[in-house]
């Protein structure tokens, strides 16, 4: 079902502004923008905010500006990617903010539109490219890919466990057609699996989408850059929220934190600390915050989000 981007409400919207609410900034990066959801949530939220929308979606970003409009010159909409935060902050000469936002992943409105190929619930274009201005779509990769960084993407991205069999099968399909649609895709992958992979709760060809469209995107790097990248620029007092969809975003997420909640980085066995590494952050969620059941009832996609929360203390 399509949902009006205006009205749609983003994943864990009253945490977010929960958490903003108690460390309240005058700078926000919102690093996903996507429809504008959160970025409004926290505008009309705390009325001292100004937030900075970033997105390598163009779609996305016309949304957000209809949704944002009404804020004025307290948001302010760039169409790049949030790995690259500290060019588009130098850009608009700002030095540090005090918060950052990710809602990683796709976003429904690129779900939701077939001619963008990341869903194999309708027939399109085989495209997966988050930044239209990319070279490399997803029918492009998978045409020229080996066999075997097809099969590494599917086991490292996807988890998939029928990997070497899809991986196989893609090859063989490509010999004889070009792969153009999802449709395609979709259908070389049941066949290639077994049988009794049906039986399971989600369709065989969702773990192949998935890694495809992180391998396109070069998403995990990216969100290590981002993390890296952004912590460099957040204030003293600054607060890091990151919402995931699935297990390798959260890890790489819940690492960072870790890493920068650590003290001693030493060698075990060394009679005093020689390294120096000081705490950096104070973790606000021991364990992620996960969706309510009611809010899963009103918007399906939020079942697998997971969000972790950090301030910068040094």
């Amino acid at each position: 079902m399509n949902r009006d981007p205006l009205t749609h409400t983003p994943v864990l919207c009253d945490t977010v502004i929960e958490l903003f609410t108690q460390h309240p900034a005058d700078i926000i990066v919102d690093g996903t923008v996507g429809l504008g959801g959160h970025a409004s949530a926290l505008l009309a939220a705390l009325a001292r905010a100004r937030v900075i929308g970033v997105d390598q979606d163009a779609a996305a970003l016309a949304e957000a500006g209809r949704r944002l409009g009404r804020f004025g010159d307290r948001v302010t909409l760039v169409h790049g990617n949030v790995r690259t935060l500290s060019q588009h902050l130098d850009a608009l000469g700002i030095d540090e903010v005090g918060g950052l936002l990710l809602d990683v992943g796709v976003s429904s409105l690129q779900l939701n539109d077939a001619a963008r190929g990341f869903s194999f619930r309708a027939d399109g274009p085989l495209d997966m490219r988050m930044d239209q201005r990319q070279a490399t779509s997803a029918s492009a990769w998978l045409a020229t890919a080996t066999e075997e960084d097809i099969g590494r993407a599917l086991r490292e991205f996807g988890e998939e466990r029928h990997w070497r069999r899809i991986a196989r099968a893609i090859v063989a399909a490509r010999e004889t057609r070009p792969l153009e649609t999802t449709g395609q895709l979709r259908a070389i992958i049941h066949r290639a699996v077994p049988s009794a992979y049906f039986r399971q709760r989600i369709d065989p060809a969702t773990r192949t989408f998935q890694a495809v469209r992180l391998a396109v995107n070069d998403e995990l790097a990216a969100l290590e850059d981002t993390l890296a990248g952004g912590w460099t620029r957040l204030a003293v007092g600054g607060l890091l929220v990151v919402i995931s969809f699935h297990s390798l975003e959260d890890r790489i997420v819940k690492h960072f934190m870790r890493e920068k909640t650590a003290t001693c980085t030493c060698p075990p066995g060394l009679p005093e600390c020689v390294c120096g590494k000081r705490v950096e952050a104070e973790v606000l969620t021991k364990k992620p915050i996960v969706p309510t059941p009611s809010e899963v009832d009103g918007n399906p996609r939020a079942r697998s989000a997971k969000l972790r929360a950090c301030l910068r203390v040094v």
